[in-house]
């Protein structure tokens, strides 16, 4: 099979979203590409091919070709990309700033000037609009050339021809005719409220994209390892797998890895969303960047550059910022046809104006400008993916990582949820529940002390419960494990045997005394061992993964939501028919083996859009196989990298987060687009002069600019609310 790359390239020369069109086809079309995804925020294009076919060089040319530049991103160079951005916002700060000085005497010469004009006025405002025009304009001919290279057109084509035309009908006036009115004020004005809007859209784009920001620059810097014996600090680039680094209280924890000596309080909001510090000892996991608040201790590197879990937090967000939710398609399609629609209804307008209704032939301009002027579709190209990046955002600092905009988009139609149980329900780590008898201290010592020679999940369980219980554990001899039943060891002189019904089925206990608790333990789901001195019944151990605290507050607010939700479990039915009971859900699948897990969902989306949790390498298919897949953050890599959604917090409480946020998040695209699509359906009749016969209203070009580009910022500026909202 062939293995598919991914890379992610940065574009500049966008201008708005047909540019995103010309982008998409061109690379989708290109031998090789499985999928392009251009993204109009994000100025970047997430590209999959087969590196057999083609290669990036190859995909940087087409870019090229299409009269854009393109360069590879490399992996989180957050200095690279923060400075060209700053550079990019001076680069317009500068035009507003020029293209203001030149415009305001041109406005003010031209609006107030026109019964008494000075010497020379219609000269002097040729010589200041001449610059905005061709210098700062620059940038709306190139974009058109580019269009027109690519038989389209785009925003830049109704700028450029827009302003050209009242520019170059002004120097018609002043040189050849008599009579007439010119209009560099409206050029000039116009290209400078356009490109003032492009460096407000700019600022406030930036913010949109901040979650991302701030978990790049919150990367420890540096490490002190531990090599031949001494403490060295160094980069944090040079941190190795198998290096053993030394943390001390206060400090970043420079990369992910697992304790081997010392203990402490770590706060891991960062990664988790959660603020109360989280107690690690020897054994325990660490995540890179989160901070150490009390204990020194050394732990071993696991995972290093790349591979880290901020690496691939920053990673998947990246990536869900550039991948499309479906509903932005239907704004591309919009977009590819709207321009060359607008270029039509502005001709159309100067020829009914001036050849059909005798208007002077500055009005009929007038006119066919305003409306080239208030059609511009950047606000419709911008209302998904800004609101898609600050729901991301939102949602990464809460630890909910959504993998997309699909992902966003489908997460509030779900049905269905199923959810795995073990480590996903539950804790996935055996407890002891109860233990039964005439002395429990004693019951717990004996068992204890034999178990802790063995290396079964149950047999931790109850040395865990000794060890907490304070029990001193005895010595033992002949232990000996019975495979299936249980275990039998002596403590001094005597023989005592730890295991299931079978095992003392076979030895001839008589358990008459625990029957009656046995039935009633079983029926609650949990494993129940029996304690035997010879053929006499000690008492009884009960052990059961238990369920998460949150796991029923989750399960009853999914069903607030009016989501059926599902447990599936390899378990028996009465195992999981209690788990579902404490669990608060009346629908389970028992007896289900791993590989069917997955058609259990696909029975289940027949009916409806699915979504499954899980946290293993079992559930990864049925997590593949969901409408939505959300992974547990503790769990393995591979869930990890199935889901659409990762839980980072391991709260189930959190999915109904999630879905509410989709639905804030889709609430907020529908009223981008209706603003959108609403003011360029009443703008362009407007500037077209339809009510001009009726109320002698007619929309002067520079008034359509203004409100262009206001409509742009206010579609920025409504996806920013998101942030505000609670989840």
């Amino acid at each position: 099979m062939i293995k598919m790359k991914q890379t992610t390239i940065k574009i500049s020369g966008m201008h708005c979203q047909s540019c995103v069109t010309i982008l998409d086809k061109a690379l989708n079309k290109e031998k090789g590409v499985k999928s392009a995804n251009v993204n109009f925020s994000t100025e970047k294009a997430a590209i999959e091919f087969d590196p057999q076919i083609t290669n990036e060089q190859n995909l940087l040319q087409t870019i090229k070709n299409k009269g854009y530049q393109g360069h590879l991103v490399e992996e989180h160079d957050l200095l690279k990309e923060e400075r060209k951005r700053k550079e990019e916002l001076n680069k317009l700060k500068f035009k507003v700033i020029l293209s203001t000085i030149f415009a305001i005497p041109t406005f003010i010469l031209g609006m107030f000037f026109t019964k008494n004009p000075i010497p020379f006025q219609d000269y002097i405002m040729w010589l200041l609009a001449t610059p905005v025009q061709f210098y700062i304009g620059k940038q709306f001919y190139q974009g058109t050339w580019a269009a027109l290279k690519n038989k389209t057109a785009n925003m830049d084509t109704l700028i450029a021809m827009g302003t050209s035309a009242a520019y170059f009908y002004s120097v018609y006036v002043i040189l050849f005719a008599t009579q007439g009115h010119q209009y560099f004020e409206a050029a000039a004005v116009l290209i400078t409220l356009v490109v003032l809007g492009k460096y407000l859209e700019a600022v406030a784009k930036g913010k949109t994209s901040e979650a991302i920001s701030k978990l790049m620059k919150i990367g420890a810097k540096t490490a002190t390892v531990i090599r031949k014996g001494k403490e060295i600090k160094i980069p944090i680039d040079d941190v190795q797998k198998g290096d053993i680094v030394l943390v001390k209280p206060g400090e970043k924890i420079p990369v992910d890895g697992i304790i081997i000596e010392g203990h402490s309080a770590i706060d891991e909001s960062l990664v988790t969303g959660e603020s109360i510090p989280v107690e690690k000892k020897k054994g325990d996991l660490v995540i890179g960047s989160t901070i150490n608040k009390v204990g020194s201790f050394r732990f071993k590197a696991t995972k290093v550059g790349t591979e880290t879990t901020l690496s691939r937090i920053i990673r998947l967000i990246e990536e869900a910022q550039t991948k499309k939710a479906p509903i932005q398609r239907f704004a591309d399609t919009v977009s590819a046809y709207l321009v060359p629609i607008v270029i039509l209804i502005a001709i159309i307008t100067f020829i009914v104006w001036f050849f059909i209704a005798n208007a002077p032939i500055d009005f009929a301009l007038i006119a066919a400008v305003a409306v080239l002027v208030i059609a511009c579709p950047c606000a419709l190209g911008l209302a998904t993916p800004t609101a898609i990046m600050v729901g991301t955002g939102k949602g990464a600092k809460q630890g909910i990582l959504i993998k997309g905009g699909d992902a966003l988009e489908t997460a509030h139609k779900l049905k269905y949820i199923v959810f795995d149980k073990t480590g996903t329900i539950t804790k996935g780590k055996p407890e002891v529940t109860d233990i039964v008898g005439k002395d429990k201290n004693k019951i717990l010592e004996i068992a204890g002390s034999i178990e802790k020679n063995s290396e079964h999940p149950l047999a931790e369980a109850i040395v865990d419960k000794a060890k907490q219980s304070e029990v001193s554990l005895k010595k033992v001899s002949d232990f000996k494990a019975l495979v299936g039943k249980g275990v039998k060891a002596k403590i001094g002189k005597k023989e005592y045997y730890l295991g299931n019904l079978k095992l003392m089925e076979e030895r001839k206990v008589n358990l008459s005394s625990f029957t009656n608790k046995i039935i009633e333990l079983e029926n609650e789901g949990k494993t129940v061992m029996v304690l035997s001195e010879g053929k006499i019944a000690l008492g009884l151990i009960a052990v059961a993964d238990e369920i998460k605290e949150d796991s029923p507050q989750a399960i009853k607010k999914l069903q607030d939501l009016g989501i059926d939700v599902y447990m599936i479990t390899g378990d028996n039915q009465r195992t999981a028919r209690a788990i579902a009971k404490k669990a608060g859900m009346k629908n389970y699948f028992a007896e289900v083996l791993p590989e069917e897990k997955a058609n259990y969902v696909k029975k289940l989306q027949k009916e409806g859009k699915v979504g499954a949790v899980g946290d293993g390498i079992n559930d990864a298919p049925m997590l593949a196989q969901a409408d939505i897949g959300i992974a547990m953050g503790s769990g393995t890599d591979v869930a990890m990298e199935t889901g659409n959604i990762v839980l980072m917090k391991d709260s189930l409480v959190d999915i109904p987060k999630a879905i509410r946020l989709s639905k804030m998040t889709m609430s907020k695209i529908r009223q981008n687009m209706f603003w959108a699509l609403f003011y360029n359906s009443l703008g362009i009749p407007i500037a077209a002069g339809v009510l001009y016969p009726f109320t002698g209203w007619l929309l002067n070009p520079m008034i359509a600019g203004g409100a262009m580009a206001l409509s742009s910022v206010s579609v920025v500026v409504n996806s920013l609310l998101l942030r505000r909202k609670k989840l």
